[in-house]
């Protein structure tokens, strides 16, 4: 089971005559959508327990099936698919994913379409088609549960079956209650009466049911204040109002007693501006939550004036709930009919100072530990929901660093997609709210600089950074250390984009302007934030050297890179990360020049220390193996480079799964050093068995997957099977051009080896 299932309630009916049945009466492959269906424009749409079905469903036919897989998604927003998905497939296979989440996610939906092993994806609260675009799980083996407001949340191309999900029957809705009321039988007194009232409502039969149980009241009593403050709101709109809005009202009045002077309403109000999808129990225990709720910072445990006695007064009448979720945290939950009821009650400035708060909570409760991706994952969904709720309120406040915060955890997860949209967002607020000069306007305009830059999308980063070196150039001048940092940055987002000639430039206009000599603080970023990466001399020097190496100046390269390895190796050590990256990076530039001795020597010495420093199954020690069994390759030593291939796809395979993208790309290399060394047999089944690994876990179009078919093909040519050969080329050419940009290296050299193959 992966993901955070919510638990069933107390008392759960399984709704034997309003539901849709068990999953087992589904097709395989079939997508079962509970969905609201429609009601008067009076009333609160939701609250009938789709989400509470759908965990029943799910529990029930994992019940049956040993081996049976489930995976729990909260499909809120985009980031949150992804990141359950990534989460799945880490769990799957132990290893920590390579890749960004929406490379990660299409492994796992291949991996989805093609298992036997039978599983049950259930997509929880669907609101937007567009966050599961190319996210939509299938296969033979599977099955998906959606939640969903609407039917037409659901693409009509998916095929799905849609079952509205509305009130419970009569005897439903009767045993419901009647067992949330089994504590004190005589509560039960007017029963029947009640369920009519509240028109078999699931929601407003919890909260009526809470209200009851937390008071001396009897059903009758109860009937008594819900007429009253039904003719009430009545008198008021001219309408009838909806069950669950004056259940609503009754609940709030039950809660003030509970937790008097305003403590429950605070935390109502601070709840549900965070949202209903778990939020971690240790916002409300902040510090910033607790000045808010009780007027200190810190309260006693029983004080029922604090945040503890206000969220327990709160879920005892039914407006919140409190579970427990992995590794023993607590979340709360509000339910999207509170939220929206509460939202368009809440005076403004109530609002706005509950606003400030939650922002101000979620910054003292979110963890400095990266390792916790769940609470991350949850406090990330909190800051979405404030953003929504209360955006402006933030920037004028200067509450908006829970923005920025949120902005790094998303890039600390690997999921660009999202990030790319929540710092463009973020970026454009800034400038309108601070200034297009702001430091934190800067901030996140290299922000999303960089996040638009680990998306792929090259073109578009350099412009990014080239925006914000325009800046700073015109706000702080050429000089700067921010200037040269940013400067810097556009450097290395240049080499990235395949621009290797202007990053040169750039990166020597750096190392001009810093001066001989220079210290690392001296390219420090401006110290507007912390979170801002530290530029120094030493790591530009090695991403010069980089360049020169793309751009074909190999002795500059070769230069460069001695000089910053004697540097590091000065005032690092010898054995400090940083260090054995350098003289790897020397090692590559030797290699490329030809100097295959000093390639050797130097790749041996980096392949030592990564062994000696990080150990033998670091995949920072296997890279530097497999570059060292590169530079034996290339001195046509096979007889060394063979066993070098052989033990890094050994190790690859046993620690990072024979799906791994680098398990992939050393069983690419062993076939070629099979090749070179005349093994055909081998070096054909490597090659045939790398394509088809590739095009399953890659896809198709994946550049290297592209690779791989071209490397089949020569192989291919070597053993005289020429009109094979001839067709594969022919075939990976056309999806050269079609998929990759124009000019792109791999589309030439396919076309020039279809060209030899044709011609021989």
């Amino acid at each position: 089971m992966h993901g955070l299932v919510p638990p069933l309630a107390d008392c759960f009916n399984p709704r034997p005559e309003t539901g849709p049945g068990a999953l087992d009466a589904q097709p395989p492959g079939q997508l079962l959508v509970l969905s609201t269906p429609p009601g008067p424009a009076v009333d609160w749409p939701g609250g009938t327990g789709k989400t509470q079905l759908a965990v029943h469903l799910a529990q029930t036919w994992c019940r049956d099936r040993a081996d049976a897989l489930l995976i729990w998604v909260s499909a809120s927003s985009r980031a949150a698919v992804l990141a359950s998905y990534v989460r799945a497939f880490a769990e799957r296979t132990g290893m920590v994913p390579a890749g960004d989440a929406e490379t990660v996610a299409a492994r796992f939906l291949t991996w989805l379409a093609e298992t036997g092993r039978p599983w049950l994806v259930a997509l929880d609260d669907v609101s937007d088609p567009a966050h599961l675009d190319g996210l939509w799980p299938a296969g033979p083996a599977g099955q998906v549960l959606v939640t969903a407001a609407a039917e037409a949340t659901v693409p009509a191309a998916r095929n799905p079956v849609q079952f509205p999900v509305g009130a419970f029957s009569s005897h439903e809705a009767l045993t419901y209650l009647m067992g949330r009321l089994s504590a004190d039988p005589d509560q039960r007194l007017g029963a029947v009466d009640l369920v009519q009232d509240l028109g078999g409502d699931p929601l407003a039969l919890f909260q009526a049911s809470a209200a009851i149980a937390s008071s001396g009241l009897t059903c009758r009593d109860y009937r008594e204040l819900f007429a009253r403050q039904q003719d009430q709101l009545a008198e008021v709109s001219g309408t009838p109002p909806a069950a669950k809005l004056v259940t609503w009202m009754l609940s709030v009045e039950r809660a003030d007693q509970l937790a008097p002077g305003g403590a429950a309403q605070s935390c109502l109000a601070l709840a549900v501006l965070l949202g209903g999808h778990g939020i971690p129990e240790a916002v409300f225990a902040a510090p910033a939550a607790g000045e808010f709720i009780a007027g200190t910072a810190a309260s006693a445990p029983g004080d029922a004036r604090g945040p503890q006695g206000a969220l327990r007064s709160l879920q005892r009448t039914g407006l919140l709930t409190i579970d427990p979720a992995g590794g023993g945290a607590r979340v709360v939950r509000v339910h999207p009919v509170v939220q929206a009821v509460v939202r368009t009650a809440m005076p403004g400035e109530l609002r706005d100072q509950a606003a400030r708060a939650a922002a101000g909570a979620l910054l003292q409760a979110w963890p400095d530990d990266a390792e916790q991706p769940l609470l991350a994952e949850a406090l990330r969904s909190c800051v979405t929901s404030l953003e929504q709720t209360a955006g402006d309120v933030l920037w004028a406040g200067g509450s908006h660093q829970v923005l920025l915060r949120a902005g790094q955890s998303l890039d600390s997860a690997r999921l660009s997609g999202p990030a790319v949209a929540h710092w463009q967002s973020v970026a454009l607020a800034s400038e309108r709210a601070l200034g297009p000069a702001h430091p934190d306007t800067l901030l996140a305009t290299g922000q999303l600089a960089g996040a638009t830059l680990a998306a792929g999308l090259g073109a578009e980063a350099v412009a990014l950074y080239q925006q914000a070196l325009d800046t700073r150039l015109k706000v702080l001048g050429p000089d700067h250390p921010g200037t040269l940092a940013a400067r810097a940055d556009l450097g290395a987002a240049l080499l990235t984009a395949g621009q290797p000639f202007e990053a040169v430039a750039a990166l020597e206009a750096v190392l001009a302007a810093a001066g001989p000599g220079a210290e690392a603080t001296d390219l420090s970023t401006l110290a507007i934030q912390d979170t801002l990466a530290i530029q120094d001399t030493l790591a530009i020097q090695d991403t010069l050297a980089t360049a020169y190496l793309a751009a074909g100046r190999n002795p500059d390269a070769i230069r460069l890179a001695a000089r910053t390895l004697a540097e590091r190796e000065k005032g690092q050590g010898p054995d400090h990360p940083d260090t054995m990256g350098t003289r790897g990076s020397l090692a590559r530039a030797y290699l490329t020049a030809g100097q295959v001795k000093d390639a050797i020597r130097h790749g041996r010495q980096a392949y030592d220390s990564a062994q000696r420093v990080l150990g033998p199954e670091d995949p920072g020690t296997l890279a530097a193996l497999g570059a060292l069994a590169d530079a034996y390759h290339s001195a046509r030593r096979l007889k060394d480079a063979i066993p070098l291939y052989e033990q890094v796809l050994r190790d690859r395979e046993r620690i990072q799964g024979p799906d791994h993208p680098d398990t992939l790309g050393a069983r690419g290399q062993l076939a070629s050093a099979y090749h070179s060394a005349g093994r055909m047999a081998s070096a054909l089944e490597l090659y045939e068995r790398s394509r088809a690994d590739c095009r399953r876990v890659l896809g198709p179009g994946h550049p290297d997957t592209l690779a791989a078919q071209a490397n089949l093909a020569h192989a291919y040519y070597a053993m005289g099977r020429q009109a094979e050969a001839t067709k594969l080329l022919q075939d990976t050419l056309a999806d050269c051009e079609r998929l990759l940009p124009v000019g792109d290296p791999l589309t030439d050299a396919v076309a020039d080896s279809l060209d030899a193959v044709s011609r021989g």
